[in-house]
């Protein structure tokens, strides 16, 4: 074994002093008598890596397989050890993880035992003495993650060497862990990208995107497995392009509902902690920026809001050798789980009264205010004085699906939903969107009340806005689902007793839609990432939740006229590339085939291929609008069958995208003040938008071509759009009513290739707003880094749009990383920024 440890002696009088003074309490257990790098004794017992792999671990990156025939020799060598699978991949592969305790834990019958204590002391009503024994009785649950992106591989391997270490050493420091914790190890939680090499999974998933909706088996199963083993802590590795290893503490912005318990740890506990380890091996890093605490879709955001545990994100510089990467990652983590095992059952009472006083505040229907954390960071709003004390969610016969979904989610995450026996009126109702209203909830409604153990959960679900504290963003500023699944309801902060059912346990729903299904084609642009995500993502609505048949489409399909296909689906994708595959030979082919009957949808990219192809005569111009990933209402012409079964709004995931006029649109961004009009998330330069369409119905000749501007299937979350998607693909044609579906033209071809010309198609890009007399530095800065930069003029800022055609995050984006830091040395201000986080 490398252990690279020559400040020893150092660090364990840092990480002694460590964990004596951070602690918010003092720990039950006796204080340990040695610091988390002492020199480690080992029994020999246990196979080694490279007894088992040939290798020892940190020389080469682990595959799938080996990382699977590791967990299962020393689950078998060793009794401190019991190993099982999580989930299954989309491929197959088994997501293998270890449960490592004391040998007298770590059996079937005393694993189930830790797990229903550890659920019980989620249950805030719990009596004091009775809570008082689970505490004493229960192990921290820690858990370690790695490699949920497939390229991101160092966190599986020193995953594997934390496993291996706890299974083998016979030391004071693994003494100290095993009396007071159990250690869940999951390696990898994406194997099949591990083995070919793609970030994302087969479906086209960046599965660290995917926690709440849980649409992919890989992470379905990873959730529920996190709620037999309740983490009080929850260890993500990751890599990235910026040079210095990051963790905690994170960036503003924080989300409002993220229990204090669980900051506190991270800032004081936790962060600190593994700080020390880095300064003894005089390793450089970096907290914050541009790893925010926002979003409940991560690793670390769903854990800490769903489990109310120390949830954690660390990134290495995925250009380093395998040996640097592994030692960097083992050395986090190992820091991290000596520091959860020596709170050890102090931080268990903690975590159960965390539960308590979220229930607490649920009674009293008080919501966490906003705060921010940098002392750079300016507080932008805080977070309204209203009470919620319930929601509620008005029954929809034809919304069924979406209300089982819903209903599922929140179950399958613990919450208690009942539904209501008995009409209740309500005085104080804020419906989603609206004003604060009077009305009557009709019988079958679903009720939600905030006095739960699970009321941070409740509130990051089921919110109206999510009230961002701060103008500098990582990937989406909104989530709502009741707004992503288009349900009408809202909040009270009434004291009401309902008279409702506890609901059991919704079973997975079946999609409801009908029509007459046509022949229909999937054409992947190729060459580009938005390209196998948009189309594996549609091909995973297709086959898991529509069950729709279909038929991938390639170029020479195209060129020898698309026989046999009736609907043709063009996602997005940057679509050069697509238009330099079809050549003028294809484009034609696409505009005849359409031109003689057939149905083209198409949307972002593969809206501009069909534009540039002749087929379609929206207008494209770029957006002025600092929306990224914000939730809009948007009105529907109710006499367009698109709108068949979704009403005359709906919910709309805006991510900046371009705006598009349309004589044919059938689907507008309403004027802000206007009656419909409603946001949640960042919502700045809206009025920019108001009268432009995200849907359009076009006729073409004997043909149509229906166009988003969106994207209507965003991550698979956005069941209220798939509604309108659904109708695209099977529903009938408009006929005379829908008078907006105008007939296509060469005059307003020449006009939308002309304006799709004028709009750069840049990709998932990176948006930032700097006043206008800095924006010739800026832009040099920016440039200087070999990055292409837009400059849009804004009133009295100028709006930055760093070209991202590659569409990479800035964990896999070496160039883009750099952005901000460069602005920063550069002394531009930052209005507000926009980062991608694909």
């Amino acid at each position: 074994m490398r252990l690279r440890l020559a400040h020893t002696t150092a660090l364990a009088a840092a990480v002694g002093v460590a964990a004596a003074l951070l602690l918010a309490g003092p720990p039950t257990a006796a204080a340990p008598g040695c610091a988390a790098f002492d020199p480690p004794e080992f029994s020999g017992q246990v196979p080694s890596p490279t007894d088992v792999l040939g290798f020892d671990l940190g020389t080469q990156e682990t595959s799938p397989r080996q990382i699977v025939s590791f967990v299962n020799a020393v689950d078998e060598a060793s009794d401190r050890v019991t190993s099982g699978v999580a989930a299954t991949s989309v491929a197959g592969r088994p997501l293998t993880y270890a449960v490592v305790g004391d040998p007298s834990r770590v059996t079937a019958d005393a694993l189930e035992q830790i797990s229903r204590q550890a659920n019980r002391l989620r249950n805030p009503t719990l009596s004091a003495d009775r809570a008082a024994e689970l505490v004493a009785s229960t192990p921290a649950i820690l858990w370690v993650s790695g490699n949920v992106h497939g390229t991101e591989e160092s966190g599986a391997d020193g995953a594997l060497r934390v496993l291996y270490e706890l299974a083998d050493r016979t030391d004071c420091v693994v003494d100290t862990i095993l009396d007071n914790a159990i250690v869940v190890v999951l390696p990898t939680q994406n194997p099949d990208g591990r083995f070919w090499e793609t970030r994302r999974n087969l479906n086209g998933f960046d599965m660290n995107r995917d926690w709440f909706a849980r649409t992919q088996p890989e992470t379905d199963g990873k959730l529920e497995l996190l709620r037999t083993y309740p983490p009080m802590l929850y260890v993500d590795a990751h890599e990235f392009g910026y040079s210095d290893y990051l963790f905690p503490p994170h960036a503003d912005p924080e989300y409002h509902e993220t229990p204090d318990t669980v900051h506190d740890w991270i800032f004081d506990a936790y962060g600190p902690t593994i700080e020390d380890a880095f300064d003894a091996e005089k390793l450089p890093y970096h907290h914050g920026a541009p790893y925010d605490f926002f979003a409940t879709i991560f690793g670390d955001t769903v854990p800490a809001m769903g489990f109310h545990a120390a949830g954690m994100t660390f990134e290495k510089d995925n250009r380093d050798l395998i040996e640097d990467r592994t030692f960097q990652q083992y050395l986090a983590m190992w820091a991290s789980v000596f520091q959860g095992a020596t709170g050890g059952t102090e931080y268990v009472r903690q975590w159960h009264e965390s539960y308590v006083t979220a229930y607490n505040e649920g009674v009293a229907g008080q919501l966490e205010p906003n705060a921010v954390y940098n002392p750079k960071s300016v507080l932008q709003q805080q977070v309204p004085d209203v009470t919620v004390r319930h929601y509620f969610l008005r029954y929809q016969p034809r919304r069924a699906y979406e209300l089982d979904t819903l209903v599922r989610r929140l179950q399958r995450m613990d919450v208690d939903v009942y539904r209501l026996t008995q009409a209740q009126r309500i005085t104080n109702f804020t419906p989603y969107g609206d004003e604060p209203r009077t009305l009557t909830m009709p019988i079958g409604s679903y009720w939600i009340p905030m006095a739960q153990g699970q009321k941070h959960w409740i509130q990051a679900m089921l919110h109206r806005d999510t009230y961002i504290p701060a103008k500098v963003t990582y990937d989406v500023t909104a989530w709502s689902n009741p707004l992503l699944l288009n349900i009408k309801g809202g909040y009270t902060g009434d004291e009401l007793t309902p008279q409702a059912q506890l609901l059991p346990p919704e079973p997975s729903p079946s999609w409801d839609g009908t029509g007459n299904v046509p022949a229909i084609g999937i054409y992947e642009i190729p060459g580009s990432t938005r390209g196998f995500e948009a189309s594996g993502q549609l091909r995973y609505v297709f086959e898991s939740m529509w069950n729709l048949p279909y038929r991938n489409v390639t170029t020479n399909q195209i060129l020898n006229g698309l026989n046999k296909v009736d609907v043709l689906v063009i996602p997005d994708g940057y679509s050069n590339y697509a238009t330099q595959a079809l050549g003028a030979k294809g484009k034609r082919a696409l505009r005849q085939w359409v031109s003689d009957g057939g149905r083209l949808v198409t949307w972002q990219g593969g809206t501009r291929v069909a534009i540039k192809s002749g087929a379609s005569g929206v207008r494209l111009t770029g957006s002025k609008a600092n929306a990224p990933g914000t939730l809009v209402r948007t009105v529907l012409d109710p006499r367009s069958p698109l709108a068949d079964g979704v009403g005359r709004t709906v919910w709309v995931l805006y991510d900046n995208d371009d705006l598009m006029t349309s004589s044919a649109s059938v689907g507008s961004f309403p004027a802000p003040g206007s009656r419909n009009y409603a946001t949640a998330g960042q919502a700045e330069n809206m009025d920019s938008l108001a009268g432009s369409s995200f849907v359009a119905d076009e006729q073409v000749d004997a043909g149509r071509v229906i166009s988003f501007s969106v994207d209507p299937n965003f991550r698979a979350w956005t069941l209220g759009m798939h509604r309108i998607l659904w109708n695209a693909l099977v529903g009938p044609d408009p006929g005379a009513a829908a008078a907006r579906s105008a007939t296509l033209d060469k005059r307003a071809i020449r006009s939308a290739k002309s304006a799709e010309r004028a709009t750069p198609e840049v990709g998932q890009a990176m948006r930032i707003a700097v006043p206008r007399d800095q924006a010739t530095d800026a832009k040099a800065a920016i440039r200087s880094l070999g990055l292409k930069v837009h400059s849009v003029p804004d009133r009295s800022v100028r709006i930055l749009i760093v070209d991202n055609l590659d569409d990479l995050g800035l964990e896999e984006s070496r160039r883009l990383s750099q952005v901000m830091p460069t602005l920063k040395a550069a002394s531009i201000t930052i209005k507000w920024a926009n980062l991608p986080g694909p």
